[in-house]
């Protein structure tokens, strides 16, 4: 039986994964060398380290100590002012939000986004679908580990194995397989790669948008997946 639903944010909820482009580009060139799209793509669905990182060896950069907060902050900074103006959640996800909400399964957002910005993408799409939320900055080992979601199951009382994940990106979904979780994943495109043992919402609904899925549709799918 499905006990819990965890909701990745960025990308899957609301359409951000292209400010958090926006914002990662421009980090680079500040850092002395644009990403490729390659480049970029390895940081979609990725802890903000792990991002800085990216950057920082594609332009031959050493990070030193203290480099961190400064990046962070003016990171952080500009999303702040692209949230502001441009966050919009993806088309069909209130409507099915508000479906399973009135079916009183407990839903949480699992985000490898820092509370510090997660807060705003939450609020975006409605505080009030969510049991809770855990960002990235609140477990040891953020996605593609398995932390998060494991933590999200013990708060709602519930195994793994009996709860359903959406996600979009290969991180999030390579996490939440690992903690044994049921996966349906929206990558962005159909070439993207995937990891063993994800369902695509694309084979289920023959879209990847969330437009007419119901709450019907997630119990069925989450009965068909394998685990």
């Amino acid at each position: 039986m499905l006990k819990a639903i965890f909701w990745d944010m960025d990308g899957t909820m609301v359409d951000s994964e292209p400010l958090w482009g926006q914002a990662t580009y421009e980090l680079s060139e500040h850092l002395g060398k644009r990403l490729t799209p390659q480049l970029r793509e390895s940081t979609v669905g990725g802890s903000f380290p792990h991002t800085l990182q990216v950057c920082a060896q594609h332009a031959g950069v050493d990070l030193a100590e203290g480099d961190y907060p400064h990046y962070r902050r003016r990171m952080f900074d500009r999303m702040g002012e692209l949230f502001a103006d441009n966050l919009r959640p993806n088309p069909g996800v209130l409507e099915l939000l508000d479906d399973l909400q009135q079916t009183q399964i407990p839903m949480l957002v699992t985000t490898n986004t820092e509370r510090e910005l997660a807060d705003p993408s939450i609020a975006a799409v409605g505080q009030h679908f969510f049991h809770d939320s855990i960002a990235g900055d609140e477990v040891v080992h953020p996605k593609p580990a398995p932390d998060m979601y494991l933590e999200a199951a013990r708060r709602v009382g519930a195994r793994p194995e009996e709860c359903l994940v959406f996600e979009d990106s290969f991180a999030g979904m390579s996490g939440a397989v690992a903690a044994g979780c049921r996966v349906i994943g929206l990558p962005e495109s159909a070439d993207q790669p995937v990891p063993e043992g994800v369902t695509l919402l694309r084979s289920l609904h023959g879209s990847n948008s969330f437009q007419g899925v119901t709450a019907t549709h997630v119990h069925g799918w989450f009965d068909r997946i394998p685990h």
